[in-house]
């Protein structure tokens, strides 16, 4: 039986801040620098994002880096800045081993961390042909190795993640789900004791290697997780690149979360790079508001989601 719309009129906005994805080559306004990073994420948040999903950079060079010195770099501003939830990338960079994503999270013991929920061919390599003056070196080159790359996340990195974070730091998850099977080893994993509803589903349309951008697509992911998750689960949406905005539209209408942020998409609107996480916030919020829903805080969030609360953080 379909789960009935929620009759909750509370929309949560989270922001991508940076990823693991873009590169410094593709947009000015990208954050690299801890500094940069901590601004925009604050601005985010100023504009109404109550969860900030965060990733670090080599502040050198822009690449995807998993140290625990570069993100306490950011973090504690942040947190002494604004109020929302920080929701640190288990992901990291798609060369990353499970050891090293694990190596920020394990140090700040956030409220909330993403988690990958299967391997997946997570191809962007097709970036890498739009461009032919790299600002760095090291660019064209870990793009167009993805073509021949697996995102690794399997069973027992899914088990030693949550056995680490969330049963050794109380972390509630972000579990991203880039295609249907997702949410059947999603299904699996609760089945076998991991994690505590209700879990919060982030539905990924649009990567090359995952489901793809058919609006048909969405309603299907959602019918499938209320088969599975009945009501125990909160449901988000992202779509990439110019599909962001119509698909967040949509997640709302349909009861839902919605992501957007740069790891998502460079772009406020056709052919025109969006200059700041806020502006892309500021954006979706308009559009939510619009529509009658209400915008939910950090605090509404927190209660929503069953997070332990930003006093029981490491930074």
């Amino acid at each position: 039986m379909a789960k009935k719309p929620s009759s909750s009129n509370k929309v949560i906005i989270t922001c991508a801040v940076t990823g693991g994805i873009h590169t410094p080559t593709m947009s000015d306004y990208l954050p690299i620098t801890p500094n940069e990073i901590a601004e925009q994420a604050i601005a985010a948040a100023e504009a109404g994002a109550s969860i900030l999903h965060l990733h670090a950079r080599d502040p050198n060079d822009g690449r995807p880096t998993p140290d625990p010195k570069v993100f306490m770099q950011f973090l504690p501003r942040i947190k002494q800045s604004t109020d929302a939830v920080v929701n640190i990338t288990t992901g990291g960079g798609l060369q990353m081993t499970v050891e090293e994503r694990l190596a920020a999270p394990l140090v700040a013991s956030p409220e909330m961390c993403s988690l990958n929920m299967g391997s997946m061919n997570f191809a962007i390599h097709g970036l890498a042909d739009r461009y032919k003056n790299w600002k760095h070196p090291w660019e064209e080159a870990y793009l167009r190795s993805t073509k021949g790359g697996i995102f690794r996340n399997t069973f027992d990195d899914i088990e030693k993640i949550y056995k680490l974070l969330g049963e050794g730091h109380g972390t509630k998850f972000e579990h991203e789900c880039y295609d249907v099977g997702h949410l059947y080893n999603l299904a699996h994993c609760l089945d076998a004791g991991l994690f505590k509803p209700p879990v919060f589903l982030q539905l990924i349309f649009g990567i090359l290697g995952g489901i793809g951008t058919d609006p048909e697509n969405l309603i299907f992911m959602k019918q499938t997780a209320d088969r599975l998750f009945g009501d125990d689960y909160r449901w988000s949406v992202l779509a990439a690149g110019r599909f962001q905005m119509p698909f967040a539209t949509q997640a709302a209408m349909m009861g839902g979360n919605v992501r957007v942020g740069l790891e998502d998409s460079l772009f406020i609107g056709r052919g025109k790079l969006a200059t700041s996480n806020a502006e892309q916030v500021a954006k979706i919020r308009h559009i939510i508001e619009e529509l009658g829903y209400e915008v939910a805080t950090p605090t509404e969030a927190r209660a929503l989601l069953g997070l332990k609360g930003a006093d029981q953080v490491k930074f």
